[in-house]
């Protein structure tokens, strides 16, 4: 599979990324390692950290203090504290997949490298659970395995679903997110989410960023922590407004956004920038707007999608079937 040129694209708010060299030498390229060797050394810290820390579970037992914020405190496991229960007792694994063509950068290929991501719910919503692929409006802060913070959104904003680091998106749709209902306004003017649902991730590189460098801040293959708070999500969102919703446009169906082109090789031959499915609004490249070969004459969507030559490929993604949206 060719290798994937998409923009990265986390949250907005994290910028740059620099050249792969040693960190301080201008000019001083070195070649990235391998995915299976810094997984394990990833899982070894992520391990180590986990039965060293414990969050402030106490907190969120009932009764509720009245006073209580609702944010998550990591703090090691020593002194008045070193009884408390280590993370590692309260948190919930989940493996993925990972293959060099699904980063950035990579030369060696490797398939399918096990990476190992940890999650946990501090308290679930009263809503539903967004999919990998829904826009939630969300708190979140970023730090490293040593503490050191490099993302803080302390006001609800929309956090697009999916990006490049997988392990959010995957942990993100592990917790309830609130309702509608449970918006707050506070007497300063801010808006609160009264039961949005509290979670924390911990993601080994090769779900971050891998061997790109955030700024001077994160260095490559860090684990990084996340804690965030889920307020609202777009149920079936559809980031390029096609009539397909971004769940539907993981045609392989390994929860990467980024290895579903259908038209890549036409893409490449005209030098277009690579655009995956859910970011195209014409997948096949047929010239038809994918929103037309799903829909009637008034405009309505067909489901399920139309598939004029029955050889179980939709129209959409079929660029030999050109849909009259008249006929």
């Amino acid at each position: 599979m060719k290798k994937l040129l998409l923009v990265l694209v986390v949250f907005g708010v994290i910028t740059g990324c620099g050249d792969d060299d040693d960190g301080g030498i201008p000019g001083v390229q070195i070649p990235p390692r391998l995915l299976s060797e810094v997984a394990p050394e990833n899982d070894e810290e992520i391990q180590e950290f986990l039965q060293t820390h414990f969050y402030n579970y106490e907190d969120f037992q009932e009764p509720i203090a009245p006073d209580f914020d609702f944010k998550i405190v990591i703090d090691k496991i020593e002194g008045e504290n070193a009884d408390k229960t280590p993370l590692s007792q309260q948190v919930v694994s989940e493996v993925i997949n990972v293959s060099s063509s699904q980063l950035l950068g990579l030369t060696e290929e490797e398939t399918d490298v096990p990476h190992t991501f940890y999650y946990l719910v501090a308290r679930e919503g009263e809503g539903i659970r967004p999919t990998v692929a829904d826009s939630v409006l969300m708190r979140l802060e970023g730090r490293l395995l040593d503490g050191t913070a490099f993302e803080s959104v302390t006001d609800f904003s929309w956090q697009l679903l999916p990006t490049q680091v997988r392990g959010f998106y995957n942990s993100v749709a592990k917790v309830n997110s609130g309702t509608v209902s449970g918006i707050v306004e506070n007497p300063d003017g801010t808006t609160e989410i009264s039961n949005r649902g509290i979670g924390l991730m911990i993601i080994p590189s090769g779900l971050g960023f891998f061997n790109l460098p955030r700024s001077e801040i994160i260095p490559r293959y860090a684990p990084l922590i996340f804690t965030f708070e889920s307020g609202l999500f777009v149920e079936n969102t559809d980031s390029d407004l096609d009539g397909v919703p971004n769940i539907l446009e993981d045609i392989n169906e390994n929860e990467f956004f980024f290895d579903d082109n259908t038209d890549e090789e036409l893409e490449l031959e005209l030098g277009f920038g690579l655009q995956a499915d859910f970011q195209d609004i014409d997948d096949d490249g047929d010239g038809v707007l994918t929103r037309t070969e799903i829909s009637d004459a008034d405009g309505n969507i067909i489901t399920p999608y139309p598939d004029s030559n029955n050889d179980g490929t939709p129209d959409y993604l079929d660029p030999d079937i050109q849909r009259d949206p008249n006929g």
